[in-house]
């Protein structure tokens, strides 16, 4: 059993053997640039997954039958099939189908269409929860279904939704350690090359976690900022 004298000794040996010319030399340039790609990856997938949601919870919600029946449909699969598995079909399978993608771009569609079905369940779950009163003043006043829905329901429930969403938004920073399966060269795969290359795993990989315990500590505090910004005095909590 690890006892506290046996992780004291753990972590000082660690710290001890932690070159700093290593880590400004090595490390820290192959990171960078891994990170960027990351951010080229977070970008588009997170406002394309967004919007896609949005559609998808609107069809669920307020569609017609087929239509609310195939986002159901769309939802199921994304959200039950692991994002591994789909990745390996975009990049590998889709190619045997005459849809041949380099792997940034299989990356951010895997990363775009399941994130849209997560997305799509918090943003359905959130247009059915406004009051049904406010729908039917609405329509009394003569707004038309889409008029209904773009300013009445979505305005109230994209509020509603951030939270969820915005957590969706911290999954899919991580979710993009994933892109090495595609060959796309992300930060997680210049740690693992670099690691490879160097048998320096340990400082490797610390590095490599810190840099995304930072991008999604500044995504939670931009969401924090985002909440507040949206909040409206007399609905809801504004910590």
């Amino acid at each position: 059993m690890l006892t506290p004298d046996d992780l004291t000794t753990f972590i000082q040996g660690l710290l001890s053997s932690i070159d700093a010319g290593f880590l400004l030399d090595r490390v820290a340039p192959a990171l960078n640039r891994g990170l960027l790609v990351t951010i080229k990856l977070v970008i588009p997938s997170i406002i394309l997954g967004v919007l896609l949601g949005i559609a998808l919870g609107a069809a669920r919600a307020f569609g017609q039958r087929p239509l609310r029946r195939a986002g159901d449909v769309y939802a199921y699969i994304f959200r039950g099939v692991p994002l591994i598995v789909q990745l390996f079909i975009i990049y590998n399978a889709l190619p045997k189908l005459g849809l041949a993608l380099d792997g940034f771009a299989a990356a951010v569609l895997g990363f775009i269409m399941c994130s849209g079905a997560y997305h799509s369940e918090y943003i359905r779950g959130a247009l059915l929860s406004v009051r049904q009163g406010q729908i039917r003043a609405a329509q009394a006043l003569g707004f038309s279904r889409s008029g209904l829905l773009l300013h009445v329901v979505l305005p109230q429930a994209l509020r509603r939704a951030l939270p969820a969403c915005g957590n969706e938004f911290i999954y899919l920073i991580k979710y993009t350690s994933l892109a090495y399966m595609t060959t796309c060269v992300d930060l997680t795969s210049e740690a693992r090359n670099l690691a490879a290359y160097t048998f320096r795993f340990p400082e490797v990989f610390m590095v490599c976690g810190l840099y995304y315990l930072a991008l999604t500590s500044l995504a939670g505090l931009g969401l924090r900022w985002l909440e507040k910004k949206a909040h409206i005095p007399g609905f809801g909590r504004s910590k």
